[in-house]
């Protein structure tokens, strides 16, 4: 029974990063922390890393954190969160980083409907140089009018 427990945490947890992620993306990455996120909406960044790749960091730290104290003294509930974390950083490394930005060449043409709606909401998102106006600022979760405009 805590087993499932457990993977009931690690999921419950995977789907809440993705609210968070979109809070996150609109108030502190568009916002305060504009400065670290700016050089990711600038057309074809000539660097193979950008300052907005220190998020990464700065999402990791509390998965580490949980990973550490959920096996003190013994396997915890704070260890679920933390892989629930990690595995929504391995999702958005996938679709952000290799399918919408193709910084890595994996996953070059698909014909994935949800997929193809990922990347259009993403387009509109960096149609806007600037930290203002924004729009679609969910990573896995985007308005079904993206999906209903691709046609096989």
């Amino acid at each position: 029974m805590k087993i499932v427990l457990f993977i009931l945490v690690t999921v419950v947890t995977f789907t809440v990063m993705e609210v968070i992620t979109w809070l996150t993306h609109k108030y502190v990455m568009h916002g305060f922390l504009w400065i670290l996120h700016e050089d990711h909406h600038q057309p074809k960044y000539p660097h193979p890393f950008e300052k907005n790749d220190l998020f990464f960091v700065i999402f990791a730290i509390p998965s580490i954190a949980l990973f550490f104290f959920g096996i003190r003294p013994e396997l915890n509930f704070m260890f679920f969160i933390g892989l629930g974390i990690l595995f929504y950083g391995i999702a958005y490394f996938l679709i952000h980083d290799v399918l919408i930005h193709q910084r890595f060449k994996w996953f070059k043409k698909t014909k994935n409907k949800y997929l193809i709606g990922l990347r259009k909401a993403h387009k509109v998102h960096h149609k806007h140089l600037g930290k203002e106006h924004g729009e679609c600022f969910g990573m896995l979760y985007v308005p079904k009018k993206y999906h209903k405009q691709y046609k096989p």
